[in-house]
């Protein structure tokens, strides 16, 4: 499933804006904020300002809506990779207009993965039907603190699945049944990455296993091959949607 994203675990990838401000420990290495240096696309941190992305960047979710109804396929869309949706120094306008958006593209499932799953409530009075929802929870601190959360947010909502990103894995995860239903699992990548321990993933997948959840083990540390053992990259099942019937609940 990478037929316009690096990204293993996605088919596309859309940016609404770019910019952000590390709120976890996973954003120590954050590839979004190097590249928007690097490239000067927006700067970073609080009280920047964040950059909305072309119209024409806007355009393709259309475009990629029509082709997977053609085919009679439901892609999965990464948004946002460079920002986060529910981020407190975006104008909510913007995340109207994405909502929007989402909404007219019922044959994409959308994957809105945020560092600030306490948001979601407070920013979002009615989800599009065709969108699962993320949290990244790199070790057992940010686990404990928002697997709640997302709780919330999938008993209140109801999107198609929630998910986790524990990546980086910075140290060993211990589930239980609030576990979100797909749990993604990668080693750091970049300038002097930290190392994850293969054991931490193997007990995250036999956990996973155990309570019934999708397990994809994207990468090593570096980008170091996957273990025989770990290469296991399962996907959510989630339930089907009528084309052309997206919207509100």
């Amino acid at each position: 499933m990478a037929e316009n994203s690096k990204i293993e675990w996605t088919t596309h990838t859309f940016n609404p804006w770019i910019g952000c401000t590390d709120v976890s420990p996973a954003c120590k290495l954050c590839y979004a904020r190097d590249l928007s240096r690097r490239y000067g696309w927006a700067d970073w941190g609080p009280g920047k300002p964040r950059k909305r992305t072309s119209a024409a960047n806007w355009r393709n979710p259309i475009t990629w809506d029509r082709k997977a109804q053609a085919a009679g396929e439901r892609p999965f869309v990464f948004c946002a990779s460079l920002a986060d949706v529910f981020d407190n120094e975006v104008d909510p306008q913007w995340r109207d207009d994405l909502f929007a958006l989402i909404r007219s593209t019922t044959n994409l499932v959308w994957l809105l993965l945020t560092k600030r799953i306490g948001n979601v409530r407070k920013m979002v009075d009615v989800m599009p039907r065709n969108v699962a929802v993320g949290a990244t929870l790199a070790n057992q601190e940010e686990y404990d603190r928002d697997r709640i959360k997302l709780h919330d947010v999938k008993r209140e909502f109801q999107p198609l699945f929630t998910f986790a990103s524990v990546e980086p894995m910075l140290g060993p995860v211990i589930l239980d049944k609030f576990a979100p239903d797909w749990i993604i699992c990668g080693g750091e990548s970049g300038r002097t990455p930290r190392e994850i321990d293969p054991q931490w993933a193997r007990r995250l997948r036999d956990q996973s296993s155990h309570l019934d959840r999708a397990f994809f083990m994207k990468q090593m540390t570096g980008k170091k091959p996957i273990p025989a053992d770990l290469l296991v990259r399962q996907f959510p099942h989630f339930r089907s949607l009528e084309a052309g019937k997206g919207g509100d609940r």
